[in-house]
């Protein structure tokens, strides 16, 4: 037998084919994940726009829900953004409120960055289980953003 015979040459480093190979892979494995980070961040702002929509809304149907049921007088008045501190309301009243722009409760001007948001209310009698139908109603407030919209509900009893 014949004892293996070592290469009189060694061979180091890459050729050129191995070399454009490996930058092709690098290439198109960079372009899909820049690919992903673009699609990822252009919808980022939608989050905070679906977030101050539902703070409104959620903020508005407790302001609702915080009101009397019944008048003590007797009387009612409807709800505008003018009469909204100043006058007593009950929950009946805000029925068909509606607003262009979100505002503090006793605001004449939008809150800055919310002047886009509207907001509308309705209010109906429903029965709800064994409660005598007249002493329940459904609150339902929809805020609408730009590209977005949030619908919260809420049931305020005469208790």
């Amino acid at each position: 037998m014949k004892p293996l015979t070592q290469p009189t040459k060694t061979e180091r480093g890459i050729s050129l084919v191995e070399l454009i190979m490996f930058i092709v892979i690098v290439s198109v494995a960079l372009a899909g994940i820049l690919l992903v980070m673009n699609v990822t961040t252009r919808g980022s702002a939608d989050p905070l726009i679906h977030k101050q929509a539902l703070a409104a809304a959620e903020s508005l149907l407790e302001e609702i829900e915080l009101q009397d049921f019944i008048s003590a007088s007797g009387a009612t008045t409807t709800v505008t953004q003018a009469n909204r501190a100043s006058d007593y309301h009950i929950v009946r009243d805000y029925h068909t409120f509606s607003t262009t722009g979100i505002f503090p409760v006793s605001g004449v001007a939008p809150i800055t960055g919310l002047e886009n948001y509207n907001a509308n209310v309705t209010v109906v009698d429903t029965a709800l289980g064994g409660i005598v139908a007249g002493s329940a109603v459904q609150v339902t407030v929809t805020v609408t953003a730009p590209g977005n919209s949030v619908e919260v509900s809420g049931y305020r009893t005469a208790y």
